[in-house]
């Protein structure tokens, strides 16, 4: 390891970033390295603005992806390599995440995936997790059976996004199908453990193909990934009349802002039910009254 590295890691460590951002940060501080072929440290600001170019006009990468680029060099040579911070700013200019509202399943799509006769019992377990908890993928994965508070019907939620612990709702449904699984897999630590290194918990990309292998069984549409059962979950408990102060906190966002673009979704879902109603209600004219 070189020098700057560490020092870029240790600078990112000191503030406590998740092991999700040093990654990250690393990556596109490399990237940049080899696509001049030296050191950051001799690249420009002029060809720091050329790479971010590069990646958004030939590799056509996402704003989103453009984005965490942005953050990860404006804190490496703004914090690690001490430039100016007019020269960086110029170089590396913020940019703007565009608004998306979250992509749902209505309950009878999601009633369609959970009863498929070749769903895998630990899949399911893992999806209706997903779902009854509004658990993000990542936090599937590392949920352990200490993290199961059935006598409170809580789940702990520890050092998640933000390295922020919270409890979300553990309902007596979501509580059977867990008991169900346990009885066959007896895990011992991780609630999903990995199926090779069963001290070890399962992966993301591992959690993601089982649920698009599900989605397509199923016949349903591709709506986001597995991150659409977290999206389905805030959306039905504000359609069952819970608060928005309620689901953020059940959600774990930091902001209320982030908790309230399911509002949307919400009114975007009754008005579309309402279309289906009038719709329905719609009587054809007949002859005998037109004119």
């Amino acid at each position: 390891m070189t020098p700057l590295r560490q020092k870029l890691i240790d600078e990112i460590q000191l503030r406590g970033f998740s092991g999700s951002t040093q990654y990250n940060y690393v990556h596109w501080v490399a990237l940049l390295a080899q696509f001049y072929g030296r050191s950051p440290e001799e690249i420009s600001d002029q060809e720091i603005k050329a790479f971010l170019i590069h990646q958004m006009r030939e590799r056509k990468l996402a704003c989103t992806t453009l984005i965490v680029a942005v953050s990860a060099l404006r804190f490496f040579f703004g914090q690690v390599l001490q430039r100016p911070t007019e020269a960086v700013q110029q170089a590396l200019p913020r940019m703007k995440k565009p608004l998306r509202l979250p992509r749902v399943y209505s309950p009878a799509e999601l009633e369609r995936l959970f009863a498929l006769p070749e769903l895998d019992r630990k899949h399911r377990a893992m999806f209706l997790t997903a779902y009854g908890a509004g658990l993000r993928v990542s936090e599937v994965c590392h949920l352990q059976i200490a993290d199961l508070l059935s006598d409170r019907c809580q789940i702990r939620v520890v050092q998640s996004k933000g390295r922020k612990d919270r409890y979300t709702i553990f309902s007596p449904g979501l509580q059977e199908e867990l008991r169900n699984y346990y009885r066959i897999y007896r895990p011992s630590h991780w609630v999903f453990p990995s199926p090779y290194f069963p001290d070890r918990p399962l992966t993301r990309n591992g959690v993601e193909a089982a649920f698009t292998e599900a989605v397509q069984r199923a016949g349903l549409p591709d709506r986001g990934g597995i991150h659409s059962l977290r999206h389905s979950f805030a959306t039905h408990l504000l359609e069952r009349g819970v608060d928005v102060l309620t689901l953020q906190r059940l959600m774990g966002h930091s902001s209320a802002a982030s908790t309230s673009v399911y509002v949307h979704v919400r009114q975007e879902r009754l008005m579309g039910s309402a279309m289906e109603l009038l719709h329905f209600g719609a009587k054809p004219q007949s002859s005998a009254s037109k004119g």
